[in-house]
């Protein structure tokens, strides 16, 4: 498998990272278990967040007193410099190390810059000083905040989603940061579970020399096959080519990546499930979309206020609302036998 360096942070690795967020799902010992059998397998990029409840203090556990043999990398949603303080405190507290090799603003509505008068770019600096943080990073979903904070040339790192249902703006990104000698961290590889063909999603990302894709990883089943790829790689062949080309004609355009970070919502609509729940249905189907549970989460959509906090949240600026609506409408044949799935 390709080596990938990231700009110039000088971190090189396998181009198949480990993204942390899942393992919140499970518990401490399965999490344990897979990160070292990632570890074992030759991952050695590891990506979690503050925000991701208790993910950071299963990876201490897992590789405490051998943080110099793998990479590092978590976040913080803060947006003061209190706020940066105390929770990258707690994350080297929890991670049980006492420097993060690359630390990042998570989820960032804008480039943060010294004299900004925020503060915030002033901490990373002063963390870095004090030896904490290795790398200043940041995460983006939004694609205007990303371009700003690569062409700012403050970040040594971007991470943003990419995949190969990625637009020509993208895809202009990936080359910019290529450009700029920034590492690129590519998230949401699988597009939030709507990808369901891992070679395929490989076979995409290994075509740039300057991305580290970050699977999201929470069963062993998943492990074993992302491991899989450490000898033998998918490379892009016209099978594959065609297949990409029929699910971007399928997928490209307004769809929900179930991200989150439209929540809450007022009216207590599960939106990053309901505003996509048609797709899930045809693409991941289970009998749990169907449930009375579930059904109850979709009949919420008819309480929606139409207050569009929701999109004004949204990274990708959907009409949530409308999704919701239709999603729901979509839902409703398929309980009525209208529609087949």
């Amino acid at each position: 498998m390709r080596q990938i360096t990231l700009g110039t942070t000088g971190i090189t690795v396998p181009q198949n990272g480990f993204g942390a967020l899942p393992i919140q799902r499970v518990t401490k010992a399965e999490a344990v278990k897979l990160l070292r059998s990632a570890y074992e397998g030759g991952m050695r990029y590891f990506d979690t967040a503050r925000a991701y409840s208790d993910s950071e203090e299963k990876l201490g556990e897992a590789f405490h007193g051998m943080w110099d043999k793998v990479f590092l990398a978590t976040k913080t949603h803060a947006k003061t410099p209190e706020g940066f303080w105390q929770d990258l405190e707690t994350s080297l507290r929890l991670l049980q190390t006492d420097c993060i090799d690359v630390y990042q603003f998570h989820c960032a509505d804008q480039c943060w810059r010294p004299g900004d008068g925020s503060g915030m770019y002033e901490a990373m600096l002063e963390a870095k000083a004090q030896g904490k943080i290795r790398h200043i990073g940041v995460t983006a979903h939004k694609i205007k905040v990303a371009f700003e904070c690569v062409e700012s040339g403050l970040y040594e790192t971007l991470q943003f989603p990419f995949s190969y249902l990625a637009s020509e703006q993208e895809v202009k990104l990936v080359k910019l940061c290529k450009e700029k000698n920034v590492g690129f961290i590519a998230m949401k590889g699988l597009a939030g579970g709507l990808i369901n063909r891992s070679e395929a999603a490989m076979a995409y990302i290994a075509q740039y020399d300057n991305v580290v894709p970050i699977w999201g990883i929470q069963r062993e089943q998943e492990l074993r096959e992302w491991l899989s790829y450490m000898k033998e790689t998918p490379g892009m062949d016209d099978e594959l080519q065609d297949y990409i080309e029929a699910e971007r004609q399928e997928l490209c355009g307004d769809f929900c990546r179930g991200c989150g970070y439209c929540m809450p919502c007022p009216a207590g609509i599960m939106i990053n499930q309901c505003a996509r729940m048609s797709l899930m249905l045809r693409r991941a189907p289970s009998k749990a979309w169907l449930t009375p549970a579930m059904q109850a989460e979709m009949k919420k959509i008819e309480q929606c206020l139409n207050c569009r906090q929701c999109t004004a949240k949204c990274p990708y600026e959907l009409n949530t609302p409308e999704l919701l609506r239709k999603n729901y409408e979509d839902y409703q044949k398929v309980l009525a036998g209208e529609i087949e799935v």
